[in-house]
C-alpha cells in the first residue's frame, strides 16, 4: 500500500508544490491524478520517486517510510516522466544494454532479455536507431518498454497522454496492461480526465497543490 499522511512540500518560502497531502493507495489499485499544470500532480510523483524530500510529512510504501525504501533491493518501482531520459546518441539496443548492465546481469542474460523485449513489443525496426532521431511518443513507448526488464510492484506514469493520437494511445495502454501484475500499484498524472476514465476506476483531483474533491475541482471561482 502507498500511504502519504501530511505531506508538504515547498520549493520557495512563499510557494507550496504540494500541501498537506493524505492520501492512501491500496497494492495493486490504479488511480489517476487529475489536474492542471502545475497543480501537484508531478510534484508528488516526484517524490514517491525519491526524486524530491518532501519539506514535512510522511510517505509509506508497503508499510516502510519511504526514505528507508531501496528501489533496488526492497520495492521494484518505475517511473516515466513528461520528459523521456535516454542517451540520445545511442541506440534503442545500446540504451537497453546499459540499463541492465547497471544491475550487473551477466552478459548472455542481457543479451536474452533485449532480444525477447525486441520480440514482444516489435522492435526490429527502430532497435538500431538511434534514440534522438525518434518521436517523443516513440521514446513515451520505449520508457515503459525498457522497465518490461523486471516485475514491477509499483508503476508511476506522468503526464505522457497529453496530445496523443488514438493510435498511441491504443499501445502505450497495451504495454502498460503487459507490465502490471494483479500485484502492480499504479498511479499515474493526467490533465485530461477523459484519459482517467479510458483507463482507470479511481481519480484523485488536484488543485493549487492541494487535494480537493470533483466539486472544488470544477470550482471557477477559486482561485
Amino acid at each position: 500500500m502507498l500511504s502519504i499522511k501530511h505531506l508538504y512540500l515547498k520549493y520557495t518560502r512563499e510557494f507550496y508544490a504540494l500541501f498537506d497531502i493524505n492520501l492512501e493507495v491500496k497494492d495493486g489499485e490504479s488511480v489517476a491524478l487529475v489536474g492542471m499544470d502545475d497543480s501537484g500532480k508531478t510534484s508528488l510523483l516526484r517524490v514517491i520517486a525519491k526524486l524530491e524530500k518532501p519539506t514535512k510529512g510522511e510517505v509509506y510504501l508497503k508499510d516502510r517510510p519511504l526514505k528507508k525504501v531501496n528501489f533496488r533491493s526492497d520495492i521494484s518501482a518505475g517511473y516515466v516522466p513528461a520528459s523521456p531520459v535516454f542517451l540520445e546518441n545511442k541506440t534503442v539496443y545500446e540504451n537497453f544494454k546499459y540499463i541492465l548492465s547497471e544491475r550487473k546481469l551477466p552478459p548472455e542474460e542481457i543479451e536474452n532479455k533485449i532480444n525477447q523485449a525486441v520480440i514482444d513489443f516489435a522492435l526490429e525496426k527502430i532497435k538500431d536507431e538511434k534514440v534522438g532521431n525518434l518521436s517523443v511518443e516513440e521514446k513515451y513507448i520505449l520508457s515503459l518498454i525498457r522497465l518490461s526488464f523486471r516485475k514491477l510492484d509499483f508503476l508511476m506514469i506522468d503526464n505522457i497522454f497529453d496530445h496523443l493520437s488514438e493510435f498511441y494511445l491504443e499501445i502505450i495502454d497495451e504495454i502498460i496492461e503487459k507490465l502490471k501484475t494483479p500485484q502492480t500499484t499504479l498511479v499515474l498524472a493526467t490533465t485530461d480526465e477523459k484519459i482517467a476514465d479510458r483507463f482507470y476506476k479511481r481519480k484523485v483531483y488536484f488543485k493549487n497543490g492541494s487535494v480537493v474533491s470533483q466539486s472544488e475541482y470544477y470550482d471557477k471561482t477559486e482561485a
